[in-house]
């Protein structure tokens, strides 16, 4: 969640004006999904909403930054630093084999039922059964393996 700015808050770099408007409408879609009721569903599935805006908005400074090149380092570095984005998630979409990865907590092998395992999103289509549903208990992901 993004830092609240203040008048004593460090001003944003240049180009942040061209960006705010999205990422004010992520942060809307954010707010919407914390007061949703979550009636009905599992303990974990009322987190999935929000562990996917927090994805799609990490995912388009992701792109903006190294893919389009339509930002600077420096605001880059200061949208991470103001919790824009989730630096580790970013960081892991760098490496091979991880770029589709839908959150950090699905490579953790601690919070799997089996030590030195990762979570069941991260297994390619291939390699499962003919017709097997697939969804991640951590963040209601299908599949994020980055083979198909």
């Amino acid at each position: 969640m993004p830092k609240i700015r203040t008048n004593r808050t460090k001003r944003p770099p240049e180009g942040f004006e061209e960006i705010e408007g999205i990422l004010e409408d992520y942060a809307r879609k954010m707010r919407d999904a914390e007061t949703e009721s979550h009636e009905g569903k599992r303990k974990t599935e009322a987190l999935w909403p929000i562990m996917r805006i927090s994805h799609t908005r990490s995912r388009y400074i992701y792109d903006l930054y190294y893919k389009r090149k339509q930002i600077s380092k420096e605001l880059y570095d200061w949208l991470l630093k103001q919790g824009y984005a989730d630096a580790n998630l970013i960081a892991k979409w760098k490496k091979q084999g991880y770029e589709k990865l839908c959150c950090v907590r699905c490579i953790q092998s601690r919070d799997m039922n089996y030590a030195g395992s990762t979570c069941i999103c991260r297994v390619p289509k291939a390699h499962l059964k003919e017709g097997q549903i697939v969804e991640c208990v951590h963040c209601g992901c299908r599949g994020c393996s980055s083979e198909t």
